[in-house]
């Protein structure tokens, strides 16, 4: 059986996405920015797309919509923008947590080179920040918080409302890194108070290499990308239309089926959490209930969590064991280390990501072969007899114990 459960790392193209993409491809061929007819015609499509995308995330205008390559550079110029367009009023301190995605770390640690204060906030052991550490952490010269919505690796969800609250009577801006949550959680700017926010269209099963960020109205955006005035000036480069309008069909079909299509994946979610349960010594990283539908993070003390996802593999079963975006590092992963998983526990770690494409006799075949491949590779480890037989004492009792 092949199950394909890596959908925080990417989702299949939709027959609706990849029937847009074709029919600009086929209708759509012209420059956006060409003054003739074939572009002009390009121009309303591109028109039709910016609408969509502010619809889905209740933008108060479609102007607020930007289109970039992804969900990277949608977080590079949101944190750029608001450290350097607010430097000359002397704000020079961000607030973002320990566990964000590297696009959002990286790009704090670019800004710290700069003269930037960062405060790095640490989640509670469930994953989810305390809205009163977040309050605490805002100072006089704060520029911006910026708090991922839902986390990649282990799926907790953020209390963004509360944050997006404390953050505009603070006068601060707020930005979230929304990738894993847009088309899959309801978003609305604002009733959330979310002054940026980014996405990737990949993630909802819409084609790659396209994303957005979308941008309040008075902010002013910094450029990343020089070259060109496309994007009102804010993105250079030739506007990629076929890609752009294939996403946002993605996520108008993702939005408007949303509350069907998450209860079922939450569903299989839940089963495969039940079935992993009696598997001794393992445990599910990240609040249990307030998590993506389809995640599941579970450690597994005594085995690797790469040899997991090899054997795995093996019988068919795609998934991960952490950011497909740090799968080259040996190193633990910085999600579950920076909420407290110890690093035994998190070098043992899987991630499964379900989507509407899978059903409950995947998601029984999954807890089928895990409890076989854990079996085996504990047999095989002299670590584990040494836990089995009482010479060795298991890691951090009070995690496995949870």
């Amino acid at each position: 059986m092949k199950v394909y459960a890596d959908n925080a790392a990417t989702t299949y193209l939709s027959r609706t996405a990849r029937d847009k993409f074709i029919e600009c491809l086929d209708e759509f061929n012209g420059n956006p920015n060409s003054l003739h007819s074939d572009g002009q015609r390009t121009q309303e499509e591109l028109d039709r797309a910016r609408a969509i995308v502010a619809e889905c995330i209740n933008a108060a205008k479609p102007n607020e919509i930007y289109f970039t390559s992804g969900g990277s550079e949608a977080d590079n110029q949101a944190l750029i923008s608001a450290a350097r367009g607010l430097k000359a009023k002397g704000k020079k301190h961000l607030v973002t947590l320990n566990i964000e995605h590297h696009a959002i770390l990286h790009t704090m640690a670019k800004l710290e080179k700069e003269g930037f204060e960062v405060t790095f906030l640490a989640p509670e052991s469930n994953g989810i920040v305390d809205v009163k550490k977040v309050e605490d952490a805002i100072r006089e010269d704060t520029a911006l918080v910026s708090i991922m919505f839902a986390n990649n690796e282990m799926g907790a969800i953020q209390p963004i409302p509360e944050i997006g609250k404390i953050c505009k009577e603070k006068g601060v801006l707020f930005h979230t890194d929304a990738v894993q949550a847009a088309g899959h959680l309801p978003i609305d700017v604002q009733a959330m108070n979310i002054d940026m926010l980014s996405m990737s269209g990949h993630k909802f099963h819409g084609p790659k290499g396209v994303g957005v960020l979308y941008a309040r109205n008075g902010i002013r955006l910094v450029n990343v990308i020089e070259g060109g005035a496309q994007e009102r000036g804010k993105r250079a480069g030739t506007v990629n239309v076929p890609a752009i309008a294939a996403m946002a069909a993605a996520l108008k079909e993702a939005t408007d089926n949303m509350d069907a299509n998450m209860s079922r994946v939450r569903a299989l979610r839940d089963r495969l959490i039940d079935g992993l349960k009696d598997i001794p010594y393992s445990q599910l990283n990240g609040d249990p209930v307030k998590r993506l539908p389809g995640n599941v993070n579970w450690s597994f003390e005594g085995v690797e969590g790469e040899s997991l996802l090899l054997h795995l593999d093996m019988y068919g079963i795609e998934c991960s064991s952490g950011s497909a975006c740090t799968s080259e590092s040996l190193d633990p992963s910085h999600v579950l280390t920076g909420m407290g998983v110890p690093v035994e526990a998190a070098h043992g770690s899987l991630r499964f990501s379900l989507d509407i494409e899978n059903d409950e006799e995947q998601v029984d075949y999954i807890i089928e072969k895990v409890h076989d491949v854990v079996a085996r590779y504990r047999a095989m480890s002299p670590y584990w007899e040494d836990l089995e037989n009482g010479t060795r004492e298991h890691c951090v009792p009070e995690y496995w114990s949870k």
